[in-house]
């Protein structure tokens, strides 16, 4: 049978953890753990107690066990991990200090990819398992490996690889925009897929965080793109003025997160006079019937995409949920060849923010979809990222020129959907700037 002793000798070790005596909390944390009557005293009481003891394996004994009663407790998963990385004897990043100054760069020796019947430059294939002559269409069969799974996020954001960038890099600075790619290390040259100039500076850079995890093969090529293009351009009925320049083939970084957790939440339903069953709690309102509800929405979501850079970022979260990150084989730097990576310029700690958000977004949707909620109120303190993987997916892009303006376009090099901006005004029907088209 509940009762709330447990729960009263809970809150006054609590009482006496933050009012430092520590030998009346530890009395209290562990009567209240012997007679507790639920996972979340279970959970609480375990979590202090392991702030008491300095032994590793007792500290880490009880964490275990808070996790056990609340898998979601993300003090206690911050916690085991960073004890973790202390067993490991890996160093640990504060997470409130700047991460650390670069090292300086390094010139790169680069070699190439030949074609061994031609000579001709080996470039990634569309199928996504080998390497293809440009001029003769040999085909080179690579052994692409299965991606390793989701890093942990909770180990990442301690020993600072979510806070900086690529480890061992081979990395080209356009001098024309100033734009930073990755390429495969044996390219010797490259050409900007933003501004189109060949004058290009590589350079290696070390740096504490992995390369990327998995990377999405290219399956349209340019001819395929421009078709998928000129659709688009046609099906919005725009007339570009002057050439259209043709699409550059690039890859952007992404960011793929694992969330789970719970969400609770309060509002009030709305129903009509057919659906009441019974009047009691319930108030009378424009002629139907008001009452409060409540619940806890279970979250379990897998590969919530943010794109990685700042620019075309607000093209490519357009066609995120296109993309097929179940797909992606394990990176391999020869995947590149032939094709510019984009570099992230948005941290996977920041990054981690706004995949929190979508979560959030899309879980109050559905609360709100399935009861018709209103007034909805709600906490996502439970909700945690479990995983991430930084993913490399690739586009083509153009510009068309309208009214002396450039407008970019955007076409998802996997399925082929194409997304873009119109202009303000001079469409009939077309008042926003951006919009997002699909071609299959």
């Amino acid at each position: 049978m509940s009762s709330d002793y447990d729960n009263d000798l809970l809150r006054e070790g609590i009482l006496c953890f933050k009012a430092g005596d520590f030998d009346s909390a530890r009395d209290y944390l562990e009567r209240a753990l012997s007679v507790a009557d639920d996972n979340d005293t279970r959970a609480r009481a375990n979590f202090y107690l392991s702030q008491l003891i300095d032994d590793p394996v007792r500290k880490r004994a009880y964490l275990v066990e808070t996790l056990a009663a609340d898998m979601n407790n993300i003090e206690a998963r911050r916690a085991l991990a960073r004890l973790d990385l202390q067993l490991r004897g890996e160093a640990i990043v504060d997470p409130d200090l700047p991460p650390s100054a670069a090292p300086a760069t390094v010139q790169v020796t680069s070699e190439r990819y030949p074609c061994p019947k031609c000579g001709g430059q080996m470039t990634y294939a569309p199928d996504g398992h080998s390497l293809v002559c440009e001029y003769c269409q040999r085909t080179e069969l690579l052994e692409a490996k299965s991606p390793g799974g989701e890093e942990d996020f909770f180990l990442a954001m301690l020993n600072g690889l979510g806070q900086r960038k690529p480890v061992s890099m081979v990395t080209f600075q356009c001098q024309g925009c100033g734009a930073l790619f990755l390429l495969a290390p044996q390219a010797i040259s490259a050409t900007c897929a933003y501004c189109g100039s060949a004058h290009v500076v590589a350079t290696q850079e070390r740096r504490d965080l992995l390369e990327p995890d998995a990377i999405l093969p290219m399956t349209l090529n340019q001819d395929q793109a421009t078709r998928q293009m000129i659709r688009w351009v046609e099906g919005n009925k725009i007339q570009p003025q002057g050439k259209v320049l043709e699409p550059r083939g690039l890859y952007l970084p992404v960011w793929a997160f694992d969330m789970s957790g719970s969400i609770s939440w309060k509002g009030t339903s709305i129903k009509s006079p057919q659906e009441r069953s019974a009047p009691i709690g319930l108030s009378l309102m424009d002629n139907a019937w008001k009452e409060p509800v409540s619940g806890e929405q279970p979250v379990k979501i897998g590969s919530v995409g943010v794109p990685g850079t700042h620019r075309l970022a607000d093209l490519l979260v357009k066609t995120m949920p296109d993309f097929d990150f179940q797909a992606a084989p394990a990176y391999d730097p020869r995947f590149l060849s032939g094709w510019p990576a984009e570099i992230y310029s948005i941290s996977m700690a920041d990054a981690s923010l706004d995949a929190r958000r979508i979560t959030v977004d899309e879980t109050r949707q559905e609360i709100q979809k399935n009861g018709r909620i209103q007034d909805l109120a709600y906490s996502s303190s439970t909700l945690a990222v479990t995983g991430f993987q930084l993913i490399l997916v690739p586009v083509w892009v153009t510009e068309y020129s309208f009214n002396s303006k450039l407008f970019r376009i955007l076409i998802n090099a996997q399925k082929g959907q194409v997304v873009g901006e119109t202009p303000r005004h001079g469409l009939v029907g077309w008042l926003n700037n951006l919009t997002g088209g699909s071609q299959p």
